[in-house]
């Protein structure tokens, strides 16, 4: 049975945020977050916790933050370190672990679970988290990617220093026909010789 994409959004009031808690602590989580007006944040992280840092372990943020106004959900199911079948169609991506969370965009566990989170989105500002600081080394992308190409939701990554960078997809990211991503698009033309 094909799996069913997630309707198209129409574009809201809110952008869908990014955000990797990287060893910020709680005090500086909070300003960023506050800053940016979040309302509600989704962990996407495969083992939310930190032996570094225990403020960003799943249970502490689920105290602490809605202390503070910010709701907080695991969302287990958009979770990163996926691995590539052996007939990966995502020939574009050259990290292993992109070409993993590639396929598992097209599954009905990851359509449902972004579904949940754009819909989230669309009514009050929403993060996703994980604990890359950096965005363009996180499957964040990826689920930026999502949310640019079949949503047309746009997404801003939000960095520690409180600047927010708005996302671009990938060159090589292309929506397919039945509404799901696929990282295959050409390689560059060769250069003519002269």
């Amino acid at each position: 049975m094909p799996l069913e994409p997630p309707p198209a959004h129409r574009p809201s009031g809110f952008p869908l945020f990014t955000f990797g808690h990287g060893t910020a602590d709680r005090d500086r989580l909070l300003e960023l977050l506050r800053t940016a007006g979040i309302c509600e944040l989704v962990d996407v992280r495969t083992a939310p916790g930190s032996r570094r840092n225990p403020d960003v372990a799943r249970d502490e943020m689920a105290r602490w933050l809605p202390e503070h106004g910010i709701g907080y959900r695991w969302e287990q199911r958009l979770g990163g370190w996926r691995k590539p079948p052996p007939d990966s169609p995502d020939t574009g991506l050259r990290n292993r672990s992109f070409a993993g969370y590639a396929a598992h965009m097209r599954t009905r566990d990851f359509l449902d679970a972004v579904r949940d989170v754009l819909d989230g989105a669309r009514d009050h500002a929403t993060t996703v988290l994980c604990s890359e600081s950096v965005w363009w080394r996180c499957h964040r992308r990826m689920i930026a990617d999502f949310a640019v190409l079949s949503a047309q939701l746009p997404v801003l990554h939000l960095m520690h220093d409180g600047r927010m960078h708005e996302h671009r997809p990938m060159d090589v990211a292309r929506l397919r026909a039945d509404g799901r991503l696929v990282y295959d698009a050409a390689e560059p033309p060769a250069q003519l010789l002269l």
